[in-house]
């Protein structure tokens, strides 16, 4: 009924920068497809991306239009869009001061239950300075399905991140709302050998029957501090901001 006509969305600006620098921030925030439309969105974003010196901003149900950039026009982006509702385009967007050097865009094979829409996954790499490269997953996982179709979908994180030698992020909204579907978000984790970064239930970061929904998941990096920013009323889910080092 909404099947995007086109899944995969770029737009880069020449000035960006071309390397991750060694120590680097990261805000990941389902915006509920209003990053777009409420009128205190963009300096909102503005604010919290000058205070927390944010190089990425990885999104979930953003709203954004084909080779036009949404709200960041000093950031270069990448997109998986799963809807598209007259001529705009909704799912995961990437906005990153270095350009990517390669993105992907990935529907859920599977599709929500009642809706009858897939969700999006964006996969992007970036280089530091010694060439590692940083791979970056943003995710929203499908939610109204059984668990073993949930199970399936996020096995793709291991087939696309097996082979990867460098530094992992993957983060998003998991809905990850029942212990079936945690158990194996644990198991990805441990097979992907990632960290979860330790928020607690006092951040208010989004739950759901008192199991976190976002999660922001990493390997081979340092994580220097975390914060969860409330009060915004922009969203029903809070943006969460990490500062990360690079290892060596």
């Amino acid at each position: 009924m909404f099947e995007p006509s086109l899944i995969y969305h770029h737009a880069s600006q020449s000035s960006r920068d071309i390397l991750v620098p060694k120590n680097f921030g990261l805000l990941c925030w389902n915006v509920h497809k209003n990053n777009a439309t409420h009128p205190d969105f963009k300096s909102y974003l503005h604010n919290i991306i000058i205070e927390e010196n944010i190089d990425f901003v990885l999104l979930q149900e953003a709203s954004f239009r084909d080779n036009k950039h949404c709200m960041l026009s000093e950031f270069s982006f990448d997109a998986a869009a799963n809807l598209e509702v007259k001529g705009k385009f909704y799912g995961v967007l990437t906005a990153s001061k270095v350009k990517s050097q390669k993105a992907e865009a990935y529907l859920s094979e599977g599709k929500e239950s009642f809706i009858r829409t897939h969700k999006s996954l964006l996969v992007s790499m970036y280089p530091f300075e010694d060439r590692t490269m940083l791979l970056v997953f943003n995710v929203h996982a499908i939610n109204f399905r059984e668990t073993k179709r949930y199970s399936k979908e996020l096995e793709r994180f291991v087939a696309l991140a097996k082979d990867h030698k460098g530094p992992i992020i993957i983060a998003g909204d998991f809905n990850t709302w029942n212990k079936k579907r945690m158990q194996k978000l644990d198991e990805i984790k441990e097979r992907l050998s990632l960290k979860a970064v330790p928020f607690n239930q006092a951040d208010k970061v989004k739950s759901f029957m008192g199991n976190h929904l976002d999660f922001i998941l990493y390997r081979d990096l340092e994580l220097l501090g975390h914060n969860v920013h409330k009060n915004h009323k922009l969203s029903d889910h809070n943006p969460l901001c990490v500062k990360f080092k690079q290892i060596g």
